[in-house]
């Protein structure tokens, strides 16, 4: 199976490079990231109002729908036949159980999710998590994690706004009909703008069904912190209270080491 999975990733490698998917080749979280402070720091630049939305997922790759899967196989990406047979029993009739102390329990059957620690399985969830790159804005997803980026000028910055609203009612109604869960408490919302228009942050706040996110100072997008005002002040903090950390164990060691223990 693990020789089907990696003949598959290969050939199906074209898909996710044609959707701009970052789980592809000479691809990881760095380049993630980079891409998407790229675009914010360009925005910045040009003294534009930037929103970022980060969604989060609720047990993504283990509420992935069977039927919907090989239905957009078929419909989206033409694997029919033979090869959307060869899927089929790839997904179905799966087991799971636990086994602790020598001790199993009794199997019971999988009804949709796909393994995230398999090759195929995050190839699988970028494939039937596509059709959110059709949303306008800036979307980008890697793996379970969905970004939606917007830069727009200050002037135009209340109507972006309703734009980003309107985008994020689609992809949490999208969520919905395709039976993934979002989690709109861990659901986050960072609003950077240059000095003159600082103002405008104080304004922003999403509404996802009866919760409302407001913008937060920093976030952690795919281990790596972003300040709302871009000065990285999250990540120098967090290294220099992990080299204290690590120069107070270097001389706990080096006191040991001292006395012979």
């Amino acid at each position: 199976m693990h020789v089907c999975d990696s003949k598959f990733d290969k050939q199906k490698r074209w898909y996710l490079e044609a959707e701009k998917s970052t789980n592809t080749a000479n691809h990881s979280t760095e380049t993630a990231v980079l891409r998407v402070l790229s675009d914010i720091l360009d925005a910045l630049y040009r003294d534009h109002f930037t929103v970022l939305t980060l969604f989060d997922l609720t047990a993504a790759f283990d509420t992935v729908d069977y039927a919907t899967l090989l239905r957009r196989l078929q419909t989206t990406y033409g694997i029919t036949r033979t090869a959307q047979g060869w899927f089929s029993s790839y997904l179905h009739e799966r087991k799971i159980f636990v086994r602790y102390r020598g001790t199993s329990s009794t199997p019971s059957l999988l009804l949709c999710g796909v393994r995230q620690g398999s090759v195929l399985g995050p190839i699988l969830f970028l494939l039937y998590t596509a059709d959110l790159l059709g949303l306008k804005l800036h979307p980008h997803l890697y793996a379970d994690d969905t970004q939606i980026g917007g830069f727009c000028a200050p002037a135009e910055a209340s109507y972006h706004q309703k734009r980003i609203s309107t985008c994020v009612d689609r992809v949490s109604e999208w969520i919905q009909a395709n039976r993934l869960q979002l989690n709109a408490a861990k659901t986050e919302l960072l609003c950077m703008v240059c000095a003159t228009s600082a103002q405008v942050s104080k304004t922003a706040a999403l509404h996802i069904g009866s919760d409302t996110v407001q913008p937060v100072r920093c976030v952690r997008d795919l281990g790596m912190y972003s300040d709302s005002d871009v000065s990285m002040r999250t990540v120098v903090s967090r290294i220099r209270q992990t080299a204290f950390l690590l120069s107070d164990s270097f001389e706990a060691f080096r006191g040991l080491s001292a006395t012979g223990y």
